[in-house]
């Protein structure tokens, strides 16, 4: 990923909070068949381990081999960014449009996990951490389901962890522009109904 300096993300707290908002990722690898790409929610553990689970149906697993390198790619929140937000427009008209973003890739081993406990393991922590989020003390639990149900569910997935060694993040969020062309931009995303990506952006306006 391209990364100017100006660009580029360097807070392990910010890295981290792009991860847990935007969970969904891409797994992106390279394989005898050609590039492979899946979708799909990932958890980080509390040593930066991602956990996930993919469908046994899927040839992600026999496709790639255990222990290669994989990427898995993290977007953020996102949005145009027009010329017309700019207040220094009119005394120049020396800005062109561009595109507002995060995103975060991670590097790294991936390792497949067929025995029962890991795959219980990651529906299990994957479903709780989202349904406390949606549903409080109403969350949907893993017992929740008759017993021979979940068991014909974990029989049908495979578990995988990927151990990351590179971590590559990138916050472009106008940092290269002027003060004023910085606020304008946080104002107008706002009133645009990029509420979340403005508040990103808030904090890291300069001072004045």
């Amino acid at each position: 990923m391209y990364i100017p300096p100006h660009f580029q993300e360097i807070s392990p707290d910010e890295i981290a909070r792009v991860l847990d908002a935007a969970p969904l990722a891409c797994v992106v690898a390279q394989t005898e068949s050609g590039l492979l790409a899946n979708h799909l929610p990932l958890l980080a553990g509390p040593d930066g381990t991602l956990l996930g689970h993919v469908a046994l149906a899927n040839d992600m697993h026999r496709l790639i081999r255990d222990g290669q390198e994989v990427l898995a790619i993290f977007r953020g929140e996102d949005a145009y960014v027009s010329p017309n937000y700019y207040p220094s427009k009119p005394e120049h008209q020396r800005h062109v449009p561009t595109w507002n973003y995060q995103a975060v890739h991670v590097h790294g081993p991936i390792r497949f996990q067929h025995d029962l406990r890991s795959k219980r393991a990651a529906v299990g922590l994957l479903t709780r951490l989202h349904e406390r989020r949606l549903h409080g003390d109403r969350a949907w639990r893993m017992a929740d389901a008759p017993a021979d149900y979940m068991q014909q569910m974990l029989d049908t997935i495979v578990a995988f962890r990927i151990e990351p060694q590179r971590t590559l993040a990138k916050s472009k969020l106008s940092q290269n522009r002027e003060p004023r062309d910085q606020r304008a931009v946080v104002k107008a995303l706002a009133a645009d109904g990029h509420a979340t990506l403005a508040a990103i952006m808030e904090p890291r306006l300069p001072e004045g």
